[in-house]
C-alpha cells in the first residue's frame, strides 16, 4: 500500500472513531493543544527558524517569508484561536429542521461530518494549527499536506498537535501531516478517493489548477484573492485614505489584501496625490494606468500599468490602480477581473452602495471598510480552514459549520409505503 493510502485508511478508521466523541473531549483537546504551544514558544520558533533560513538561501520573496514566520504573537493568536473554537457551539448532531410525516414517522435533518478532509496549503504554518483545530471540533479526521517550505514547522507542530490530542482522548491519527516533501505526492493526494471525502487547497493559481486538472475528489477552492477597493465620487477622502492604506499595507501577504484601486474619474483629482504619496512612503510599488498616471504627474516613482497587473495576485507590496466612469464600470471590472473573495465599495451615496453590494459577485462584498476582515476569526467562527471563493459547498470564510454536512434520520414504528 502507498504512502498516501497509508495515511488515507487510517484517516478513515479515526473518522469513525470521532463520530463517538463528545463535545466535552474535543474542547478539552483544543485546550490542552492551546496550552501547550504557549508552553512549546521556544521550541516551536528553533523549528521554524530552520525553514526561514532555509528559504532564505533558496531566494523565497520577502511576502513568502512574512507567510512563514512565527513569531510570539503570531503562535498566542494560534493559541487563542483554538480557545475560541472550544467555546463555539458543538454543530455535531443539531438538527437543523425537522417534521412529521403524514403516515406519523418523524423526520431530520441533522448536521454531520464531512469524514476525512485533504487540506494542502503552502508556506504558512499556522494553517496546520487552525485546520487541524476546526477538523477536530467538527469530528473530522484531516490529512495536512503543508510546503516543503515550512515542513520543519509543520512536523513540530503536527507531532504536538497528535501527542496532546491522544493524550485527551482523541483516536489515534485523526490528524496526519504528510511528512514526505516530494511534489508527486499531491497527485496521490487528490486522487485517494477510497478514503478521502474533499480536498481544500489554500494556494496560488498553479496549485488549484493542477488539482483542478487531476483530482478525483470534490475540492473547495479558498484563497486566491485579487481584492479590490473602489473609491466613488462621493467617498470621504479622509476616511478612504487610512481604508485602503489598511487594505494594502497592514499584512500585504494574504489573500485578504487589495491588489488593485479603482478611483471615481471625478474624484481623482481629490484623492490621487495624497493617496500617492501616502502608499510611496509606505514602500507600496505603485502601478497606474495612463490617466491616472498623468494626474499625478507622470512620476518616475510610480510605474505605468500593463494589462497582466490588472488580474495579477501580488501578495506583496505592490498595487495597480486605474480610473472608472462610474459604479456601473467598477462592477463589471470587478466582476471581471477579480477572483470572487472580498471587495469593497468607499461612498456616501446609499444607491451605489447597495447597487455594488447587491451586483459585486463576490464571497464578501464591503461598504466603507477594509477587505482585511475577511477571516473566520474576525466573523466569530473561531477561525477559519479557507476562504471559499466558489458557491458549492460553502462559501467565504469556512468555519467549523461549513465543515460538516447533512444526513436525514427517519424514526418510524412498522410505516410501509402504499
Amino acid at each position: 500500500m502507498s504512502y498516501i493510502s497509508e495515511l488515507g485508511k487510517k484517516a478513515k478508521i479515526a473518522s469513525r472513531e470521532l463520530i463517538k466523541i463528545g463535545t466535552k473531549t474535543k474542547n478539552d483537546v483544543l485546550f490542552a493543544i492551546a496550552d501547550e504551544l504557549i508552553a512549546k514558544k521556544g521550541e516551536i520558533k528553533v523549528a521554524n527558524k530552520i525553514d526561514l533560513e532555509n528559504g532564505e538561501k533558496n531566494g523565497i520573496s520577502f511576502a513568502l517569508l512574512d507567510r512563514m514566520t512565527l513569531t510570539d504573537g503570531r503562535i498566542e493568536g494560534m493559541a487563542q484561536s483554538l480557545r475560541e473554537m472550544a467555546m463555539f457551539p458543538d454543530p455535531i448532531g443539531e438538527v437543523v429542521i425537522g417534521w412529521n410525516h403524514k403516515n406519523g414517522m418523524s423526520i431530520a435533518k441533522k448536521r454531520v461530518p464531512l469524514g476525512v478532509i485533504g487540506m494542502i496549503y503552502e508556506s504558512r504554518p499556522n494553517v496546520t494549527v487552525d485546520a487541524a483545530g476546526l477538523a477536530i471540533k467538527s469530528s473530522n479526521a484531516i490529512i495536512l499536506r503543508g510546503s516543503e517550505d515550512a515542513l520543519n514547522s509543520n512536523i513540530y507542530l503536527s507531532k504536538l498537535l497528535s501527542r496532546v490530542a491522544n493524550t485527551y482522548g482523541l483516536p489515534e491519527n485523526a490528524v496526519q501531516l504528510v511528512e514526505k516533501p516530494e511534489r508527486e505526492l499531491v497527485k496521490d493526494l487528490i486522487r485517494a478517493d477510497k478514503f478521502i471525502d474533499v480536498i481544500i487547497p489554500r494556494g496560488g493559481k498553479g496549485l488549484k489548477r493542477f488539482i483542478i486538472e487531476n483530482a478525483t475528489i470534490p475540492m473547495i477552492e479558498t484563497g486566491a484573492g485579487i481584492c479590490h477597493i473602489f473609491v466613488d465620487e462621493t467617498a470621504d477622502v479622509k476616511q478612504a485614505l487610512p481604508i485602503i492604506e489598511n487594505a494594502k499595507v497592514q499584512r500585504p501577504s494574504v489573500c485578504n489584501a487589495i491588489e488593485t484601486a479603482l478611483i471615481h474619474e471625478n474624484i481623482a483629482k481629490a484623492i490621487l496625490p495624497e493617496l500617492t504619496e501616502m502608499l510611496l512612503k509606505d514602500g507600496v510599488e505603485l502601478r497606474y494606468s495612463k490617466e491616472a498616471l498623468e494626474i499625478v504627474g507622470n512620476r518616475t516613482d510610480v510605474k505605468l500599468a500593463t494589462e497582466e497587473d490588472f488580474g495579477t495576485e501580488y501578495l506583496d507590496l505592490i498595487m495597480s490602480l486605474k480610473l472608472v466612469k462610474n459604479v456601473d464600470e467598477a462592477i463589471e471590472y470587478i466582476n471581471s477581473h477579480g477572483t470572487h473573495h472580498s471587495d469593497s465599495i468607499l461612498t456616501r451615496s446609499i444607491e451605489n452602495a447597495e447597487k455594488f453590494l447587491n451586483e459585486v459577485d463576490s464571497a464578501n462584498v464591503y461598504l466603507n471598510a477594509s477587505t482585511r476582515f475577511s477571516d473566520g476569526g474576525e466573523f466569530g467562527f473561531g477561525g477559519e480552514i479557507g476562504i471559499s471563493t466558489q458557491k458549492l459547498h460553502a462559501r467565504g470564510p469556512m468555519g467549523i459549520r461549513e465543515l460538516t454536512t447533512t444526513k436525514y434520520v427517519i424514526r418510524g414504528e412498522g410505516q410501509i409505503r402504499e
